[in-house]
């Protein structure tokens, strides 16, 4: 099993989304921010790095708000990790994403994430 983490970064009561390169493995689709856990890193450690490294921030990593697990059809098994993240500086800058969106819940309908985040749209929607 692949353990990744997603940050559910808010602002104004709306969330980013970040939309992958259409090169990259399941290309543009939306998902929120994130990355795989390192060897000897916690998933809070994991979360800080990958958004800088995908877009150059560095955010305050809270609370766990939700795990989800998701098989695809390889049969990888990934287990995600999702924590609220408050932003805290730096110059947005798109490394691994083709485009970033500050939407509300009640919008991700009108953008395609990729499979795995679903359930994080769902929880979202619901709050």
């Amino acid at each position: 099993m692949i353990e990744v983490t997603a940050a559910v970064l808010i602002k104004n009561k709306h969330v980013l989304i970040g939309k992958r390169l259409e090169n990259s493995h399941m290309g543009d689709l939306w998902e929120f921010p994130g990355g795989k856990i390192e060897a000897n890193e916690t998933p809070k450690e994991c979360l800080k790095r990958e958004l800088r490294e995908e877009l150059e921030i560095d955010a305050d990593i809270h609370e766990l708000i939700m795990e989800t697990e998701h098989k695809y059809m390889d049969k990888t098994n990934v287990k995600i990790y999702v924590y609220k993240a408050k932003y805290r500086s730096g110059k947005f800058k798109l490394n691994d994403h083709s485009r970033i969106a500050w939407v509300e819940a009640e919008d991700f309908e009108n953008y395609k994430f990729v499979e795995a985040d679903l359930p994080i749209v769902e929880y979202l929607k619901n709050l």
